[in-house]
């Protein structure tokens, strides 16, 4: 998936040139992350800008360029530092274009990291999607795998809204078929496998959890469909509670704390839209209600896994 990041970052870059990066340690080192390695060799320190240590810095001025016509696409080390930005994120980039009633555009890219299971501790392995899919006027997107993650970005990248793009850590070294060619993906839901048992809906590090699942599921006689939602807002709940209404039975797995975690917002979309067709309650899997443990084998407690989706997939029968 790193190589995806990049390749949609090179491809954005050569084919506008009002599209530009800012970040701490991406032009030189090539990002905290190494998914912005070459830009700057390619494309200068004019286009590609390392930058001092202030969030509400960058996202303010990612917001003023965006206005003014030009595609920044900024980058937030860790997504647990968003909240030194938050003011500019929820006051400004989610309101301008509200307040001005639509004439404005605001094209600007947040991209940050996610996720535990790294031993990153407490401070740099959370998962905040829920508390930024409440915010009115910003996109909130989430990869699971390196061919979304490359046409979801492309996608943000030539998007006239804020869009924070949150990509999960564990998720770079995974591999899958990419094309090389520009492509663009829908903000839309995927069905990630097809099934008429029960629904599993899962996004962003965690889908892959819910298909080694849905194997085992296969193998005990349960035919399992599992739904990635890659973008949070827009929020495809169609998809869904159709899904929801062949099935019967559904179970929204997430790597955020259970409580408050936006698969609450999922649980109850199906429960008011499909309600009349579930056979038992939604089912939820998330983590526990604590600050992400250090320890690997603490960390690795926490973190929900297939293990926890066969549970709650069982509890539905």
């Amino acid at each position: 998936m790193r190589e995806a990041v990049n390749e949609a970052l090179q491809i954005a870059f050569n084919s506008d040139d009002s599209v530009f990066t800012m970040g701490e340690d991406i032009a030189v080192y090539g990002g905290q992350l190494r998914c912005s390695y070459n830009l700057v060799e390619n494309y200068g320190p004019e286009r590609v800008i390392d930058t001092p240590i202030s969030e509400t810095a960058l996202v303010g001025a990612g917001v003023g360029a965006s206005l003014l016509g030009m595609r920044p696409i900024i980058e937030i080390s860790y997504i647990d530092f968003i909240g030194v930005c938050f003011d500019q994120i929820l006051n400004q980039a989610a309101k301008i274009r509200y307040i001005y009633g639509g004439s404005v555009n605001l094209p600007l890219v947040i991209r940050t990291q996610c996720g535990a299971g790294l031993g990153n501790g407490a401070q740099h392995s959370q998962s905040l999607e829920a508390m930024l899919a409440h915010i009115p006027g910003i996109r909130v997107v989430m990869p699971s795998n390196a061919y979304d993650a490359k046409g979801l970005l492309l996608r943000a990248i030539r998007d006239n809204n804020p869009v924070i793009f949150i990509e999960h850590k564990a998720l770079y070294k995974v591999k899958c078929e990419v094309p090389e060619e520009p492509y663009e993906c829908d903000y839309s839901c995927d069905i990630k496998r097809a099934g008429k048992d029960v629904t599993i809906v899962s996004y962003s590090a965690m889908v892959n959890q819910a298909l080694l699942a849905a194997e085992q599921l296969a193998a005990e006689g349960i035919d399992a469909e599992v739904i990635d939602v890659r973008s949070l807002e827009p929020f495809d709940a169609d998809t869904i509670v159709k899904s929801a209404k062949k099935t019967g039975r559904v179970v929204v797995v997430h790597e955020a704390c259970k409580k408050g975690g936006f698969g609450a917002e999922i649980a109850a979309t199906v429960q008011e839209m499909a309600f009349d067709s579930l056979k038992k309650p939604v089912r939820r899997v998330g983590a526990p209600f604590l600050p992400v443990p250090f320890a690997p084998i603490l960390e690795k407690s926490f973190l929900p896994d297939k293990d926890d989706v066969l549970d709650a997939v069982h509890a539905c029968f």
